[in-house]
């Protein structure tokens, strides 16, 4: 404890650990491991989820159409209504659009994710996709694992491993919501 009149800087403290030079270096290998995995885009789907997810799966298809020479079906998931703190989030949560660009039954869908933490979110996302039908297998991407799981939930393509403590907070910018592109690890300065 401070003497007292002494000030505690409890201001958040932030390191980068994703440039944006490393986000596109990790969606290019997760794009080439998602295509040696299931020998290419036969069957392929991505699913991104709402927010930063979709515009990871944007950058994957792309990556993928790159390598492929080929379209990659790309639906929007919003797990909402599926989140088990539902009632936490207040009387009228926003509920926007999912859009699941074909019938995904026997498809291999791939459910991509920003940053995988207690794997609350991959839960409600699988239920959300079961719902529009049975796919033949349901793998995950995530750019980012951060530990402390509280379901037994695993990526099946990680960008990076950011071993990180609960009190602190991994914050994933993309430019195509936060004008720049980097992971940043928000802690509390100690004092």
């Amino acid at each position: 404890m401070p003497p007292a009149g002494v000030a505690v800087n409890k201001t958040p403290e932030s390191r980068i650990v994703l440039n944006e030079e490393e986000i596109h270096r990790a969606i290019v290998r997760i794009a080439h491991e998602i295509l040696e995995r299931n020998r290419g885009t036969r069957d392929l789907v991505l699913v991104g989820i709402r927010t930063r997810g979709i515009f990871l799966a944007e950058r994957l298809r792309k990556q993928i159409q790159t390598i492929e020479h080929t379209d990659v079906p790309l639906g929007i998931l919003d797990i909402t209504l599926y989140r088990d703190d539902l009632g936490e989030i207040g009387p009228h949560p926003a509920v926007r659009e999912t859009k699941i660009p074909c019938d995904i039954t026997g498809k291999i869908a791939i459910l991509i994710d920003d940053v995988l933490y207690s794997g609350r979110t991959i839960r409600a996302a699988l239920d959300a996709l079961i719902d529009f039908g049975r796919p033949r297998a349901i793998q995950l991407a995530a750019l980012i694992d951060r530990g402390h799981r509280e379901l037994p939930i695993k990526a099946d393509y990680v960008g990076k491993n950011i071993p990180t403590s609960k009190e602190e907070e991994v914050v994933l910018r993309l430019r195509e919501k936060d004008g720049r592109d980097e992971a940043v690890v928000l802690g509390t300065r100690k004092p």
